[in-house]
């Protein structure tokens, strides 16, 4: 099962940031990021907060019904159920979204 802290373990690799990175950047001991990301204690949600603020990330609360569906819109990349692939298709939603986020 794949969790929230393996999520942002994930998310801290892929940006290239070391564990005393990210505990400086988010505020946190580095033992605790360690211990964290080990599994050896259950962070609060305060904490999980902290880590994924200092990341870039949010976390939402989403009702369970729509829970795959959104999953699959995401790993779409936002693009329309039957939208058409390459160069000239539409922007997805999800560019749009990113594009009017930077104004």
């Amino acid at each position: 099962m794949i969790t929230i802290v393996h999520q942002l373990i994930k998310v801290r690799e892929s940006k290239q940031l070391s564990q005393i990175a990210f505990a400086d950047k988010a505020g946190l001991s580095r033992m605790t990021i360690v211990r964290t990301e080990h599994g050896q204690i259950d962070p609060r949600l305060s904490t999980i907060l902290v880590m994924a603020r200092a990341l870039g990330l949010d976390l939402m609360l989403v009702p369970k019904e729509l829970k795959q569906p959104l999953e699959e819109f995401i790993q779409s990349g936002g693009r329309y159920v039957g939208q058409a692939p390459g160069i000239e298709a539409p922007r997805s939603i999800v560019d749009s979204l990113l594009s009017e986020g930077k104004k």
